[in-house]
Order: C-alpha cells, then sequence, then structure tokens
C-alpha cells in the first residue's frame, strides 16, 4: 500500500515570487482606502502608515526566519501547531482560510461593480461568478500559471505606482509647466502636521493594518518553489523598501499635494492627483487600476485558500479529500472547495446583504491581526527550538530577538484591543472573536468524538 503524502508541484520560479512579494502589499486598500484616513488624521497619516507597515516588516522577518528554516505550504498554521500546539494550528488556519474565502467573494462584488462602470447592462452578480470561475481556471490549469498571471497583475500595479511617485515628485519640486509646486503648505499650514492630535495617528494604525494583509501570502508561495531559502530571503530582505517605496512613498505624494481636508480625498486621491495634471480619463486609468488589484486579491485569494485548506487536511484538520493532487500537482478538491463557498458568499451579497453577508465580512476583519500575532508567538517559540536543534537552518534571523518579538506582540495586542474604542471597527473585533471562539470550541468537539471514536473501536478490536 502506498502511504506516500501527495505533494504540491514546485513550479514558481524565483521572478514570480519576487513580482508576488512587491506586488503582494499593493490593493484598493492604498487606491482607494488611504482618502478617508487622510482625510481624518492630516498629514500626520504618514506616521500611521509608518508604524503599520514596520509591525509588518517585523512580522514578515519572523515569517522568514521560520519560514527559511521549515518551507510549508501552511506556512504560519503548520508552524503554530508545532510551536504553540494542534489547536492553535487548527484555529489560526480554519481563520486564515475563513478570511479569503470571504475575500474572494468581497473582490469578485468589488470587480463586477468596476466592470458595470464600463458596461452597466451586465448583471452585477453574473459578473461576479464570470471573475471567480475565470481565476479558478487560471489555479486549476497550474500553479505556474497562477504565478504568471500574478506576475503580470503585480508588474501593472507596480508600474503604476513607479509612475505615480515620478508624476507627484514632478509636481513637488515645480518640474511640471503651469502647475505651482504645493511646498510644505499641505503638510503644515492647516492645522499643522496632527491637525486631529495624535490620537487620530494611532486610531490610523488599527485602519491601516488591514491594508498590509496579504504581505505573507509569499511564504505560502515559497513552499511551491525549488528555491524556497532564497525566494524568502529576497522578499524578507525587499519587504522594507517595499513599504518605504509603495505605502509610505504615495501617502507622502498625496499629502503633501492634496489639502488634507479636502472633499476629493474620499473617492479616490490617486484621481485627484491625475486629474490635477489634466491627465485625460483619470477616472477611467484609476478604474483599470482598481480592477488590477481587485483581479490580482481575487487570484491570490484562490491560490492561499485552497493551499491552506490542504496544508490543514494533511495535518487531519480538514477533511482528507481536500488533499487529492492531480498530475499537475494541483489540490483540485481544494480549489473547488474554496470556490463553492465563495460563490455561497456572493450568493448571500445578494439574498441577505445587510445581514449574513456583512456578518461574514464583519467577522473576517480581525483575522489580520491574530494571524500576526500567532506568527509573533510561533516564532518566539520556534527560534529557541532551532538553535538547540539545528541552529544552521535559520538563514534568516529576526532582530534583536526576544526583544523586538515582545514588542511586537504587546504593540499588536493593544490594536486588537483598540478596536473595541473605534466605532467602524468595534463590530468587526466582537464578530472575529466570536468566530475564534467557535473554531477553538469546534477543535476540543472534534478531538473528543474522536478519542471516543478510537476507544470504541478499540474496544472492539479488543473483544474480538
Amino acid at each position: 500500500m502506498n502511504h506516500q503524502q501527495p505533494e504540491l508541484k514546485k513550479e514558481l520560479k524565483i521572478r514570480h515570487i519576487t513580482m508576488i512579494s512587491l506586488g503582494g502589499i499593493i490593493g484598493a486598500g492604498l487606491f482607494v482606502g488611504s482618502g478617508p484616513l487622510i482625510n481624518t488624521a492630516g498629514p500626520g497619516s504618514i506616521l500611521s502608515y509608518a508604524l503599520a507597515g514596520l509591525l509588518v516588516i517585523l512580522v514578515m522577518r519572523m515569517l522568514g526566519e521560520m519560514s527559511t528554516a521549515h518551507p510549508s505550504s501552511g506556512s504560519f498554521s503548520t508552524y503554530a501547531r508545532e510551536a504553540i500546539g494542534p489547536w492553535a494550528g487548527y484555529t489560526i488556519g480554519w481563520l486564515y482560510w475563513f478570511f479569503w474565502v470571504i475575500a474572494i467573494a468581497v473582490e469578485a462584488i468589488a470587480g463586477a461593480t468596476i466592470i458595470q462602470y464600463w458596461f452597466p447592462s451586465l448583471p452585477s452578480w453574473s459578473v461576479s461568478l464570470m471573475l471567480t470561475f475565470l481565476l479558478t481556471l487560471t489555479n486549476i490549469f497550474s500553479v505556474k500559471s497562477f504565478g504568471e498571471f500574478e506576475y503580470w497583475l503585480s508588474m501593472i500595479k507596480v508600474v503604476s505606482i513607479v509612475l505615480f511617485l515620478i508624476l507627484g515628485g514632478a509636481i513637488i519640486f515645480g518640474f511640471i509647466p503651469g502647475i505651482e509646486s504645493p511646498g510644505t503648505s499641505n503638510l503644515l499650514h492647516r492645522g499643522g502636521f496632527l491637525p486631529s492630535g495624535i490620537s487620530s495617528v494611532f486610531i490610523g494604525v488599527a485602519l491601516v493594518m488591514f491594508s498590509f494583509m496579504g504581505s505573507e501570502i509569499v511564504a505560502t508561495a515559497a513552499g511551491e518553489t525549488s528555491h524556497p531559502e532564497k525566494a524568502m530571503r529576497v522578499a524578507t530582505n525587499t519587504v522594507i523598501y517595499r513599504i518605504l517605496t509603495f505605502y509610505l512613498g504615495s501617502i507622502l505624494i498625496i499629502v503633501t499635494i492634496l489639502p488634507w481636508d479636502s472633499t476629493s480625498l474620499m473617492k479616490s486621491p490617486f484621481v485627484s492627483v491625475l486629474e490635477l495634471l489634466n491627465i485625460p480619463a483619470a477616472a477611467q486609468i484609476m478604474n483599470f487600476l482598481l480592477l488590477t488589484a481587485v483581479l490580482s486579491c481575487l487570484n491570490s485569494g484562490i491560490y492561499t485558500s485552497s493551499r491552506m485548506l490542504f496544508s490543514m487536511a494533511k495535518n487531519g484538520d480538514a477533511p482528507r479529500m481536500f488533499l487529492k493532487v492531480n498530475k499537475k500537482g494541483i489540490p483540485m478538491n481544494a480549489i473547488l472547495g474554496c470556490t463553492v463557498i465563495a460563490y455561497i458568499s456572493i450568493g448571500f451579497n445578494y439574498v441577505s446583504p445587510d445581514k449574513v453577508f456583512l456578518f461574514l465580512v464583519n467577522a473576517s476583519g480581525g483575522v489580520a491581526l491574530l494571524v500576526y500575532l500567532v506568527i509573533a508567538f510561533s516564532q518566539l517559540r520556534m527560534r529557541r527550538k532551532y538553535e538547540k536543534e539545528n541552529p544552521g537552518a535559520l538563514k534568516i534571523r529576526m532582530w534583536l530577538f526576544p526583544y523586538l518579538t515582545y514588542a511586537t506582540i504587546i504593540t499588536i495586542t493593544c490594536i486588537f484591543i483598540a478596536m473595541t474604542f473605534i466605532d467602524s471597527l468595534r463590530l468587526q473585533f466582537f464578530l472575529t472573536l466570536l468566530l475564534t471562539i467557535l473554531i477553538v470550541g469546534s477543535f476540543f468537539v472534534l478531538k473528543k468524538n474522536k478519542s471516543s471514536e478510537l476507544l470504541s473501536t478499540n474496544k472492539e478490536k479488543n473483544a474480538s
């Protein structure tokens, strides 16, 4: 009898991983979500993005340390299982899977809304289902096709941001004829750098953290490349420059060029800057970039959720049917299972948008912070284990261990608790907490049932 575990094919190349890591943090949250935060915190929003970015850099460093020592498609779920216990791996695995399955539905609906801008007669629900179906085909064909598709989507996002930074810099330094440089007037002369006080900066951190979700996908993808150590080293070592360039660079450009209290920020700060340059069809260009970001997130969501489901099945935390791998090394059942749940979620958006679908979206709201928290706790324990058993495996090391790890744990915990004091995040906190309690409870119920079944089986064997 063949007991060999099914394996995923290692077809992703270093260029795929590099571009996935570059484009992974560039999403609709940057293109659109940055506007309301700037409108609330003013130029101080730069500090919100800087603090949130620093936390993500530290978490990615920890994840890089564990991933190079032990590459796994289950990523932090596998590490949580080894470091904290089976219940932790089970809980964070299902929470993360839930987050991305709901994200698939959210992004598909967002994509349909964007496409309706050009084709208003198309039914939104059919476009949502079609987008999900098409990107499911991309994932089913081969992991290389996923990587290639994500490579070009990320390339478009990266090139767009770089061009935006160049154009924004040209405005600030007065290189554009007919447009006067704003200097520091928008930064310092409209109520100061912190017009809403320092508290708005810390509130902003809690809001911004969710924009960075997706940075950790590279650790999952690294498990499907023939050079996981090199892939993670590239991704981990460049995360600082990615956040500094794409996020902080973009936000600095926006708050310098546009008045922070301008109502135009609420639609899209990027559109406002393009309109300032009198670029024709600025809204059309931004819609195209938004669609690119949405498709990228949808593509990644199908990939990531399926790999997490496959990994959990491998550890006995999900039905074994999701372990099936075809000749191309693709976990077919896992991909189809995630897609079916996404279809059901999309259906809820049209049947019960204000109740069921809203509950699902809010329940996934705080998952990012819990994932980062578990990564930090796992690294704290795994580092000591690696140093004792195999110190040579640590090709990437967390800085100032264990002090920065402790500081990260404390900070993320404070941000999670702070969600209860922010009106827009309070419901997400409680629903995420409720979901977490239900998942933890299901682990112990299933464990008890398995123990009872095993005991009954042993009694029957002994009796016979």
